[in-house]
């Protein structure tokens, strides 16, 4: 099989790789596709802990297609089945996952793209969040996840204030349902304007979406008394500071919405393929380039540079 490998930092060669055997308990998935997630932007930068090369197919974790081999003990999976995988080496044209890491997509999700585990994930911040009617929700970063969120929240009655540096992404926010924009660019405009608009009582609920030191100080500043501080950004450049003195003085439950139980996960993904098969919710719009496997870098540096409208990159095979 053809197999992405960075060999370097901001390099990638595609190689010919063994294809893979599903153990017991596991599936092939022929991918038909791969989302490209900001995590990857880290290791494609290549920091001192990276060792290269990488194997092949690594870093790809939002991958979809169908089973094309099942392993001893699966039950009620087959050959032919069109799901979303929850695996780890999806740059590739094949790879294999546990059978109960996988989610079968029904027949109204015919032919669309379904990177599951980014689209599980917003779910499952969202449930995180305890957002309600009424409410307002801030959200800083309006990528992919944001705009997720955005309509998520909007369509549970909440106000959505959302706060992003890119006027594009703003345009994407309103359209999904933000009552109120805001450009992030001054810190303590910022602050003024959410104060103003919420009668000087700030957000219920603020989700911090960009995973850097300065949105994490602003979407704290923006959350009121005995409000929540969703932590939905991915923090992996180094440590972080925070304003205890903030978090005390307001009583801020901080939550860090990053699941790490794999059936957590899997919850979010089902969560996710009801909802858009259903027609609740139309992700379609945010998966703005499309690149095939020998242009993966291209896809890793447009979502590092985020060119004109870019929301989403997916490669698709």
């Amino acid at each position: 099989m053809r197999a992405a490998v960075l060999t370097g930092p901001g390099r990638i060669e595609v190689e010919r790789a063994p294809m893979p055997e599903p153990g017991p308990g596991q599936v092939r998935v022929k991918l038909q596709g791969c989302g490209v997630c900001a995590s990857n932007l880290t290791p494609w930068a290549g920091p001192d802990w990276m060792e290269f090369p990488t194997k092949p197919g690594d870093l790809g974790h939002e991958g979809w297609g169908t089973i094309d081999a099942v392993g001893d003990g699966v039950t009620g999976l087959s050959v032919g089945d069109r799901v979303a995988a929850l695996s780890y080496k999806s740059y590739a044209e094949y790879d294999v996952a546990e059978a109960d890491a996988v989610v079968k997509l029904p027949p109204e999700l015919a032919d669309a793209p379904f990177p599951g585990e980014p689209l599980g994930c917003a779910f499952n911040i969202f449930r995180r969040a305890d957002i309600h009617a009424g409410q307002t929700v801030a959200i800083v970063g309006i990528g992919f996840l944001g705009a997720l969120l955005t309509r998520l929240a909007t369509d549970a009655g909440a106000r959505v204030i959302a706060i992003s540096r890119r006027e594009e992404s703003l345009q994407v926010a309103r359209d999904m349902g933000a009552a109120e924009t805001i450009q992030m660019h001054d810190h303590q405009a910022i602050i003024e304007r959410v104060k103003e608009l919420t009668g000087g009582k700030f957000c219920e609920r603020t989700i911090e979406a960009v995973g850097k030191q300065w949105p994490l100080d602003l979407a704290a500043e923006l959350t009121a008394e005995r409000g929540k501080l969703i932590v939905a950004g991915y923090h992996q450049d180094g440590p972080r500071q925070v304003n205890m003195w903030l978090w005390n003085w307001r009583g801020i439950d901080v939550i860090n919405a990053h699941e790490r139980d794999p059936q957590a996960y899997i919850a979010g993904i089902r969560e996710a393929v009801d909802a858009v098969a259903s027609g609740r919710l139309d992700p379609s719009k945010l998966y703005t380039h499309r690149y095939p496997l020998d242009r993966l870098g291209e896809a890793l540096d447009a979502t590092r540079d985020r060119p004109g409208n870019f929301i989403k990159a997916l490669v698709t095979f």
